[in-house]
């Protein structure tokens, strides 16, 4: 009697199998040579098969079957000695190996199907991506014919069978991998999460089994996504809106997330997402009244009326809102953004990251979820970098739920012409993010997947992508034609049965509602939309969400000069605490020795009181802040250390590389410090800041550019958000931004952190800049961004070389009782008599030592050095006061940068009201400094030594007459200079 394959491949025979393999994979000599022919026939898919064939790699059985009494090496094995009863004794080697065979070929079907299955699913709804065959997908191609298909298989319970004919495997791996779901995960290496997945889909084929009332209500929100849509196009025909239309089946997916997420015990998500299909999620999703937005489409604000600011369109806005599913309550925030699409991703991520640290660090009780268009997904690099900051110490938030509303176009242009890979989520696999590929028109297998996609977050706290594939019916916006450039798309879609048509359809045809059930459903959405329609016209929002939340008790700031009187100083007794603390390191830690010199030198200026320089100054700000319980956050590159070797608020053992942070050994209960050196990413990162700073206004928030030039790679966060944002958004933020500038010779880059963009940017008291020279100034502004009851974002332009610089030191008297912010710091120096002083030269930053030791050393007493510490605010009245001093002097501006770059455009006009309100002479302000430049600075030291040395003096003896001005440039100091 011939044995079966199905009797000869069972449990025994296996393990025996996998422990011939591996002693051939030992020592190919201590098998049998026909087993040696067999093993090293097959391909490599073929061999993990083979070793998947007893179980996978973490969970091999432990006991064996092939005889190891005989080294393998010293005696090879002709043929494993058969233990008394097994099954494979009852067959021959050429038996086993025909059944082995058979098994392996239909592993590595199977794991082609789990590869490679997607690339003929059908999830395009459109029909027009995506193909019917793949020749690792076919029988054939691994040897496999017609005749084969109903021969049993002995596969080991892989899909759940222990044997099964060709023809029921074939059926079940489409089934599950082939129809309206294609799957990516056998790219990531972790074997429990790959293993979850594979579970997960395999056991229902990929399917969920939903109830009337699941049905019913799919329904219910497809018919809200669509008929919101089409109401709108009714009433507002041709007005932008960036419609949903073509990917309705978004907000039952949406819903789905938060019901599921919420059983999962998650109570908050913040949402991020461009602009198409904002106003449906605010509506559908976010629950925000129709008559509020109708009443914004009739061009009313957003806020009442008393709510200053230059509002924004539609749909860039936020809101927030609670929600309940089955008792559980999820609180949702969409955060507002500008049309640069992915530039919010990371804004979003730090606002969980603030959210989850007020929850005690929990990252399963807040989720960020993110929505992308598919072109934007693919082309913006911002995307890779939340990918990469997504497992990081410092930035992680427990993963995120990506969903690409994949239009399968970009504005006009087609997926073949926008990205090089097969499909826009394959930046995701950078972090080896499971994918779920989707048709958007089988509205069931949507929110299966975005239930799956829920508890994989939930499970493993990784990122996670659904990937909808869906249509834009419409072009770019509603007045857009898309034939011009997309004819074939688009007379596809021309003709294609809307989304909740073609489900309403199918539920019929199941008997689950009548036509009229359907149709109920519908006129009942539509007459509520009419009620709130004509509800429109009188609405009027009362409120303004600003001060809610963590931001209850804050104060909405214009004037800033008004706020004067903040109280920065702090007790010589704290400051005395916070200076032991900084500038003592654990017993037994072995402090790198030039690093225990700066401690020493720390220990003996808070002793003496004397001499407290720059990074000295700015630890005993985050301390004393601490100390009150404040949280202190500072990232950046390599800002633990500090870019210049000066902050070393992490200590590193030079024998155990243990990490010792003194500013967070202060005392008990004391805030939390947090120093994280970020990637070599700018734009993520400060984005990543400003939305923690959104959502803690009660902690010290800084990024630090290792240069200050380094924040031109985060241009547009700082644009579009940090000083924008109150007066578009309505939101607040105290984010600090340490920009390293001075000019020191080091050539075009790291000169100048470019003050001229932050000036040109200042309106409506959004935010301040400074440039300040002493360290007690820099402890006060970084104090008052916290000790005050209203936020502004801080653009400091820190120093360099003034970091050790003898003169840019501060007492402690500077940083205690009665000490404050000085806007504007007058002369200190004796000099003549006030009215015998011929010139005031203002300045800021740097430039002021370089002036103030060249005159001395020259022994000039008849020229103020007024430093304007703080640029904006501009502290008019200060400046008029100190400049008022001086009755019959002329007025100059020093700056060390080109003067088409630096502070002379932003100065000049306020300067000139100053100078003809005070009758100064000559009647306008001068200016000395480097002449119009293309580029920052020079890359040669003397010439950068050369320019220096001419400003310096320029600025303090050169006649009025001969320093240009915008109304004196036919001089030939003017020529020289512009």
């Amino acid at each position: 009697m011939v044995d079966t394959p199905e009797s000869v491949l069972n449990g025994n025979n296996t393990v025996y199998l996998a422990e011939l393999y591996t002693r051939y994979m030992k020592d190919p000599s201590s098998v049998d040579q026909s087993w040696v022919a067999f093993f090293s026939g097959l391909r490599e898919d073929g061999l993990e098969a083979l070793q998947n064939l007893s179980g996978p790699s973490w969970n091999k059985p432990s006991h064996g079957v092939v005889n190891t009494g005989v080294s393998s090496v010293t005696a090879p094995v002709a043929a494993p000695q058969p233990q008394p009863g097994a099954v494979y004794a009852q067959a021959d080697d050429d038996v086993i190996r025909a059944a082995t065979l058979d098994s392996i070929r239909a592993l590595m079907l199977i794991r082609s199907y789990r590869v490679r299955g997607h690339l003929i699913a059908r999830f395009d709804p459109l029909g027009i991506e995506g193909n019917n065959y793949h020749p690792e997908l076919d029988p054939k191609s691994y040897g496999f014919t017609d005749a084969d298909m109903d021969r049993p298989i002995f596969i080991d319970f892989v899909l759940g069978l222990e044997t099964a004919t060709l023809r029921e495997i074939v059926e079940k791996v489409k089934q599950t991998y082939c129809r309206h779901i294609g799957v990516e995960f056998m790219h990531i290496q972790e074997p429990e999460e790959k293993s979850w997945i594979q579970r997960r889909i395999e056991s229902t084929e990929n399917q969920s089994e939903f109830t009337v009332k699941g049905k019913t209500a799919i329904l219910e929100r497809l018919t809200e996504a669509e008929g919101f849509e089409q109401f709108l196009d009714k009433k507002y025909t041709g007005t932008k809106r960036f419609g949903l239309e073509g990917g309705e089946s978004l907000i039952p997916a949406m819903e789905q997330i938060l019901k599921r997420g919420a059983q999962l015990g998650l109570k908050e998500v913040v949402l991020g997402m461009p602009h198409r299909g904002r106003l449906n999620v605010l509506t559908n999703v976010m629950h925000k009244p129709f008559r509020a937005l109708f009443s914004e489409f009739q061009g009313n604000s957003s806020n009442p009326d008393d709510v200053e600011g230059s509002g924004d369109v539609k749909y860039h806005l936020g809101t927030s809102a609670d929600r309940e599913f089955d008792g559980n309550n999820v609180h949702l925030s969409l955060t507002a953004n500008p049309s640069h699409l992915e530039l919010v991703n990371p804004v979003v991520h730090g606002k969980v990251r603030a959210k989850q640290e007020q929850l005690g660090g929990s990252r399963s009780q807040v989720m960020p979820l993110l929505l992308h268009g598919d072109a934007a997904y693919s082309g913006q690099g911002i995307v890779p970098e939340g990918h990469a900051m997504s497992d990081l110490r410092g930035y992680k938030v427990g993963g995120t739920i990506h969903i690409i509303v994949n239009n399968q176009i970009g504005f006009t242009t087609a997926p073949h012409y926008s990205r090089s890979s097969q499909y826009p989520s394959d930046v995701a696999k950078m972090v080896q993010a499971p994918i779920f590929h989707v048709n958007g028109d089988d509205p069931e297998a949507v929110v299966h997947v975005a239930r799956i996609a829920t508890e994989y977050r939930q499970e493993f706290g990784k990122d996670v992508v659904i990937d909808l594939f869906c249509y834009r019916r419409h072009g770019h916006n509603e007045s857009d034609e898309p034939m011009f450039t997309n004819p074939h798309m688009y007379k596809v879609i021309k003709n294609q049965v809307t989304t909740r048509e073609l489900y309403a359809q199918r539920l019929v045809a199941e008997k689950v509602l009548s036509e009229q059930q359907v149709q109920d459903i519908y006129d009942d959405f539509r007459a509520r939309l009419e009620e709130e329609f004509q509800a429109g016209n009188a609405y009027k929002p009362n409120k303004a969400d600003w001060f809610e939340g963590k931001w209850e008790g804050f104060a909405n700031a214009k004037g800033e000069e008004e706020f004067r009187n903040e109280d920065t100083s702090v007790s010589e007794e704290v400051l005395k605490e916070v200076g032991k603390a900084i500038s003592t390191a654990p017993d037994k830690f072995n402090v790198n020795k030039k690093v225990q010199r700066q401690l020493k030198a720390k220990s003996k200026m808070i002793e003496t009181g004397e001499g407290i320089d720059w990074a000295t100054g700015e630890a005993l700000a985050f301390g004393s802040l601490l100390v009150d319980k404040h949280k202190v956050r500072l990232s950046g590159q390599d800002c633990g250390r500090g870019t210049f070797s000066q902050r070393h608020s992490v200590i590193v053992d030079q024998e155990t590389e243990e990490r010792y942070r003194p500013l967070s050994n202060i005392r008990e209960g004391q805030g939390e410090y947090e120093v994280i050196d970020s990637p070599l990413i700018e734009m993520s990162v400060l984005g990543f800041e400003y939305g923690y700073s959104l959502a803690e206004p009660n902690a010290l928030v800084m990024w630090e550019a290792q240069f200050g030039d380094f924040a031109n790679g985060a241009q547009m966060i700082i644009d579009q958000f940090i000083s924008s944002g109150e007066s578009k958004w309505l939101r607040l933020s105290g984010l600090t931004m340490l920009l390293p500038h001075g000019f020191e010779g080091q050539g075009p880059e790291h000169s100048s952190a470019r003050p001229e963009r932050y000036l040109q940017l200042c309106a409506e008291d959004n935010w301040q800049v400074c440039n300040l020279t002493t360290p007690a100034n820099y402890f006060h502004a970084l104090r008052r961004q916290v000790c005050r009851n209203f936020r502004k974002p801080l653009v400091i332009m820190t120093p360099k070389s003034l970091l050790r610089h003898k003169l840019c030191q501060s007492t402690l008297a500077d940083f205690s009782t009665g000490s404050a912010f000085k806007r504007v710091i007058g002369e200190i120096d004796q000099l003549t008599a006030n009215d015998k002083v011929k010139r005031v030269v203002l300045c800021t930053g740097k430039v002021y030592y370089d002036l103030l030791q060249t005159r001395r050393d020259k022994g000039i007493d008849d020229v103020a050095i007024v430093r304007v510490e703080q640029l904006y605010p501009w502290p008019k009245e200060t400046i008029k006061e100190e400049i008022s001093k001086y009755t019959n002097a002329d007025v100059v501006w020093c700056q060390e940068e080109p003067a088409n770059m630096g502070y002379w455009g932003f100065v000049f006009p306020r300067l000139m009201y100053i100078c003809q309100e005070l009758s100064v002479k000559g009647g306008l302000p001068g200016f000395s400094g480097r002449r119009a430049s293309a580029s920052p600075a020079t890359g040669l030291n003397k010439v950068h030594v050369a320019e220096q040395q001419f400003l310096v003096e320029e600025a303090l003896g050169g006649k009025l007459e001969d320093l240009p001005t915008p109304f004196a440039r036919e001089t030939k100091m003017a020529a020289s200079k512009l």
